[in-house]
């Protein structure tokens, strides 16, 4: 048996890692239409426990590259006047602020569902 290691080396499953074939063309099955905004179904999720009883909403969904990720992040802390992370492929905002999170997801055209609380 092998123990799975923790951290940033981890493969997710379908995702290309490495070929020795210099004649390789990766051709992504994905289609770029999935990504776009008006595509992506985003959730909105209240949460209190494991974070010493302070709330959070959490951004869960979200389709696309790392720098699109943290800079939708950034536009919705400023946005929310409020602190938060990326983290796992999630933004995590500081406080109760889904009502504007979502608004603000809704203008720039994500399908936003709120879920929890």
């Amino acid at each position: 048996m092998t123990k799975k290691s923790k951290g940033q080396n981890q493969k997710r499953d379908g995702e290309f890692v490495f070929s020795t074939n210099r004649d390789f063309v990766f051709d992504s099955d994905e289609d770029e239409n999935d990504h776009a905004v008006g595509h992506q179904n985003l959730e909105a999720h209240l949460e209190k426990k494991g974070r010493a009883g302070k709330t959070a909403v959490i951004i869960k969904g979200f389709i696309g590259s790392v720098l699109e990720l943290s800079s939708l992040s950034k536009e919705l802390k400023l946005h929310c006047g409020t602190g938060g992370t990326v983290k796992d492929g999630d933004v995590i905002l500081q406080g109760d602020c889904r009502i504007k999170a979502m608004e603000f997801l809704n203008k720039k055209g994500y399908s936003v569902k709120r879920v929890g609380g």
